[in-house]
C-alpha cells in the first residue's frame, strides 16, 4: 500500500537540488500523474528558477478562477505570462530566498493541486450562499472528467473512469462496493456518500454528449456542508482530487496480489504432483 500526498515529491527533491549553491545548472521535465508535464530550469538566468507545468484542462480551469487562486497562493512569485508551450510558471529569484526554503518547496510541490482546486472552491463558495452552481467539467484526462456541482444543501464531485479490460472492471466494482459498506460501520457514518454506475451516467449528467461503453464508469461523491466547512475544505478538495489514482492503484495492487497468489498455488500444486510422480521399474531406490 502506497500513501499518496497532493504535494508531488520529484519536484520536492529536484527544488531542494536546485536550490543548492553548487547545484548543476540545466533543465529538468518531470511527469506526474494525468499527463501532467512540469519543466524546472535556471539555466537562461543562473539567479532565476522557473517552475513551468501543462495540464491538459487547464483552459477550463481559469474559467473558473484557476490564475486567480495560483497568484492567491504564490503572489510574486507567480507570472501572468507562462513559458511557452505551458499553462503556469512560477519564477524563483534565487538571490532572495527566504531563510527557510521548506515552505516554499512545499508550496511549489502543490502546484498541480492549486490549479484543480478552483471549481471546488467555487462549488463550495456556492453551496454557503445556498446557491445553485452551473455544472463544472473538468477534462483532466484523455476520455475522463471531473463533474462538480453545487446545490443549495450539497455539492456533488462526479468522476468518469474508462476501464481498460474487462477485469479492471470486475475489481473496480468490487472496490466501489466496499465504499457502500464501510459507510455502515458506526465511526465513519458520516463520511460522503459513494455511488457508483456502469455505463448509465448520473442523472447530473443526463443530456451531455458522453460516452457510451461498457468501459465507462461514474462514481459520485456527495458532500455535505461538514465535509468542507473552515479548514475541512482544504483537505476534502485535496484528498478527493486523488480519489482517481488512488483507485486505480487498488485494482493494479490486487490483480498483482492475485497472479502471485496464483503462481504461489501453481508452485505448490507442481511440488505436490511431482512427489506424487510413480517411479519408473528399475528406478526404485535401495539402501546403501
Amino acid at each position: 500500500m502506497i500513501i499518496l500526498e497532493p504535494g508531488s515529491k520529484i519536484i520536492e527533491e529536484v527544488l531542494r537540488d536546485k536550490l543548492r549553491s553548487d547545484a548543476d545548472k540545466g533543465i529538468s521535465v518531470l511527469a506526474d500523474f494525468d499527463g501532467v508535464t512540469f519543466r524546472i530550469s535556471n539555466s537562461e538566468n543562473k539567479n532565476i528558477l522557473m517552475i513551468s507545468m501543462a495540464m491538459i484542462c487547464f483552459k477550463e480551469l481559469e474559467q473558473f478562477g484557476a490564475s486567480q487562486v495560483l497568484a492567491r497562493e504564490y503572489g510574486s512569485y507567480y507570472q501572468p505570462s507562462p513559458e511557452p508551450g505551458y499553462d503556469v510558471t512560477l519564477s524563483i529569484d534565487l538571490q532572495s530566498l527566504p531563510a527557510d526554503v521548506e515552505p516554499l518547496i512545499k508550496a511549489c510541490s502543490l502546484l498541480k493541486r492549486n490549479a484543480l482546486a478552483a471549481p471546488f472552491e467555487v462549488a463550495f463558495a456556492a453551496q454557503q450562499q445556498q446557491q445553485e452552481s452551473a455544472l463544472m467539467a473538468i477534462p483532466y484526462r484523455v476520455n475522463e472528467a471531473i463533474y462538480i456541482k453545487a446545490l443549495p444543501d450539497r455539492v456533488t464531485v462526479i468522476f468518469s473512469t474508462e476501464f481498460k479490460d474487462e477485469t479492471d472492471k470486475i475489481y473496480g466494482k468490487v472496490f466501489l462496493q466496499e465504499f457502500v459498506d464501510a459507510r455502515r460501520l458506526p465511526a465513519i457514518q458520516n463520511a460522503p456518500q459513494v455511488l457508483y454506475s456502469q455505463r448509465e451516467p448520473p442523472l447530473e449528467l443526463r443530456g451531455l454528449n458522453l460516452k457510451d461503453s461498457d468501459s465507462v464508469g461514474y462514481i459520485t461523491f456527495v458532500l455535505f456542508p461538514r465535509h468542507f466547512q473552515g479548514q475541512a475544505a482544504y483537505d476534502c478538495i485535496s484528498k478527493i482530487q486523488m480519489f482517481r489514482d488512488y483507485f486505480h492503484y487498488h485494482i493494479k495492487a490486487s490483480k498483482a496480489y492475485m497472479h502471485s497468489r496464483m503462481r504461489a498455488r501453481v508452485d505448490s500444486f507442481l511440488k505436490v504432483l511431482n512427489r506424487a510422480k510413480p517411479e519408473k521399474p528399475g528406478e526404485a531406490k535401495t539402501a546403501r
